[in-house]
């Protein structure tokens, strides 16, 4: 089941989640209690945005405002996605 995401909420890392660049792999990654999630490109770019302050809609934004047409879709589907794992929180307005 999708945690459903509104383009109105604002996405943080979960609670006891860690974004980092680890130099060993060379790459962002997600530290989790004994888990790490090696982050791609795109999934790097969509978090640097989750600070907590931004919202769904302003990240789309963001994005398409560095990389051209961006679709808003993938970028929710991407987020709900990390919501249901609990790496992130979604809080709404």
């Amino acid at each position: 089941m999708t945690t459903p995401v509104s383009v109105t909420g604002v996405p943080r890392l979960g609670r006891g989640v860690k974004f980092r660049y680890d130099k060993a792999r060379e790459r962002h990654v997600l530290l989790l209690p004994e888990t790490v999630v090696v982050l791609n490109a795109t999934g790097t770019a969509i978090l640097e945005l989750c600070d907590g302050r931004r919202t769904v809609a302003d990240i789309v934004d963001a994005l398409r405002e560095q990389y051209g047409e961006v679709p808003e879709e993938q970028v929710v589907a991407y987020l709900a996605k990390l919501a249901e794992r609990r790496h992130l929180e979604i809080l709404d307005d």
